[in-house]
């Protein structure tokens, strides 16, 4: 998803820290770094964004993911949909992983967990976090026609609050081979702290968001939007925390915004 992947992304006070007037300068912030409604990318050539996009990605799209994108690209907050190139990506992961179990933490309308739901066998199950379902809602009916909305618990509330649960029953820990969180990037780090847990050795946590629209590389006096600036420091946290935590093999893949892969190795 996009560089606010929740409402929450900007909830807890996060609109008076950034100083913002109101929801739509955040939203005109945000839509200013896509090449098109609803979609992100580190790619500065929007021509060969394009290209990918009209070659290898939406002509193997399900119609059902392109009904979701194109209803999800109807409402002001798009921006925060994960975009069909990075979800095509995650399909292909889970099913080199055989993966039967996820987690996603993070949910919008449901693109990237629609994807999810898709590439999981039939007796697949994937447990979806999101601060309300408001958004949820929108894209459940797709979900629905798409017949897999039996692989889904959707769960409403504070996504740690959610985790902390689902830690105080043993029988998870280890338990789930493909967890993706694009959430509220200043958790991240804690996230991760209890993801490790959750995960099985041998299976992946994904992260996205961690290159943050090259926001990572600017300096001190370059101009930024107030929220890129604000999880700046959130994601370096969270990326060199990441490349020294030796219980993982990582990659950093530059695929839309960044989507950090991490391997559990014991």
């Amino acid at each position: 998803m996009v560089i606010a992947t929740n409402v929450d992304d900007f909830d807890t006070g996060s609109s008076e820290d950034l100083e913002v007037e109101d929801e739509e300068e955040i939203v005109t912030q945000v839509k200013g770094r896509h090449v098109e409604s609803g979609h992100k990318t580190l790619l500065r050539s929007s021509p060969l964004y394009q290209y990918i996009l009209e070659t290898s990605v939406y002509p193997r799209e399900a119609e059902v993911l392109k009904e979701l994108r194109e209803l999800t690209e109807q409402h002001a907050w798009n921006m925060m949909a994960t975009p069909p190139d990075e979800g095509q990506f995650l399909m292909l992961l889970l099913r080199l992983m055989n993966a039967k179990k996820t987690l996603e933490v993070g949910v919008y309308t449901g693109y990237s967990l629609l994807c999810t739901a898709l590439a999981l066998p039939p007796d697949g199950k994937v447990i979806a976090l999101d601060i309300s379902r408001e958004w949820y809602d929108i894209g459940a009916p797709v979900i629905q026609k798409a017949g897999v909305a039996h692989k889904i618990d959707f769960r409403e509330g504070p996504a740690m609050d959610n985790i902390d649960i689902l830690l105080r029953d043993e029988t998870n820990h280890g338990s789930f081979d493909f967890i993706f969180v694009d959430a509220d990037k200043d958790n991240y780090l804690n996230y991760h702290k209890r993801l490790m847990k959750l995960v099985r050795v041998g299976g992946l946590i994904g992260y996205d968001n961690t290159l943050w629209n090259g926001a990572l590389v600017a300096g001190p006096d370059d101009p930024l939007p107030k929220y890129l600036r604000y999880f700046k420091s959130y994601i370096l946290e969270l990326n060199s925390f990441l490349a020294k935590d030796s219980r993982i093999q990582i990659s950093q893949v530059p695929i839309s915004d960044g989507v950090t892969l991490c391997r559990r190795l014991f």
